[in-house]
C-alpha cells in the first residue's frame, strides 16, 4: 500500500464526511463561539489517540497475543456496524449522543474521529509493514489534515448542504465504509486460511 492510499483509506475510515450530524449534534449545546475551538481540540485529541495506537498498539497486540487476522476481523466488523447503522439508520441504533454540556474527548475525539474502525486500520498498517512507520505516521497526518477543516466548518457544510444533503452524505459514506469493511474481512480471512496452512 502506497503512502497516498494509505492516507485515502485513513480518510474514509475515519469518515469526516459522515460524521458531520453526529459532530453538529453533540455541539449543539455549545457557545457558537467556541465551537471552532473545541473542535480544534477534539481534533487533536483524536490525533494523539492515533498516534498512539499507530506507534504502540504492535507491542499492546504482541502483549495480548492477538494476531494480525484477528485484528482485521475484528476491524472489518466494527467496521461493518457502523458503516449499516450509516445506510440504515433508526432512532435505536442512532449514532448521536444527547451531549449535556460541552463534549471532552468523549465523544467527538473518541469514537466519533479515532473510532474503533481508525483505530484497527492503524494497527493493521503498523502490524503489516513495521519498517515503513514513517510513511504510516505521514499517511495518518494527511488523512487528519484533510479531515480538520471539514469538521471545523460543520456548521457552514450544514447551510451549504442542507438536512437532505447531509442525509445523503452519510449514506454515500456509508456505502463506501461497506465495502472498505467487507474488504477488510476478506484480508483478516485470508490471512487467518492461509496461516494455517502453513502451520
Amino acid at each position: 500500500m502506497s503512502l497516498v492510499s494509505a492516507a485515502v483509506l485513513l480518510f474514509l475510515v475515519m469518515d469526516p464526511l459522515g460524521n458531520l450530524p453526529v459532530f453538529l449534534s453533540a455541539l449543539k449545546r455549545v457557545p457558537p463561539a467556541r465551537q471552532t475551538r473545541v473542535v480544534l481540540r477534539e481534533m487533536i485529541f483524536a490525533l494523539i489517540a492515533l498516534l498512539l495506537f499507530l506507534l504502540l498498539g504492535g507491542h499492546l497486540l504482541r502483549l495480548l497475543g492477538l494476531s494480525e487476522p484477528a485484528l482485521g476481523v475484528a476491524g472489518g466488523v466494527i467496521l461493518m456496524l457502523i458503516a449499516l447503522r450509516m445506510v440504515f439508520p433508526s432512532r435505536e441504533t442512532s449514532m448521536e449522543e444527547d451531549v449535556d454540556s460541552e463534549p471532552f474527548i468523549v465523544p467527538l475525539a473518541i469514537p466519533y474521529v479515532a473510532g474503533p474502525s481508525a483505530l484497527a486500520t492503524v494497527l493493521l498498517l503498523m502490524t503489516r509493514e513495521p519498517q515503513r512507520w514513517p510513511e504510516w505516521v505521514a499517511a495518518l497526518l494527511l488523512a487528519w489534515s484533510a479531515c480538520l477543516p471539514i469538521m471545523l466548518l460543520s456548521g457552514t457544510l450544514r447551510r451549504w448542504l442542507g438536512v437532505r444533503g447531509l442525509i445523503a452524505v452519510e449514506r454515500l459514506m456509508g456505502l463506501v465504509l461497506v465495502t472498505i469493511a467487507v474488504e477488510m474481512l476478506m484480508t483478516g480471512v485470508a490471512s487467518f486460511l492461509a496461516a494455517h496452512r502453513m502451520g
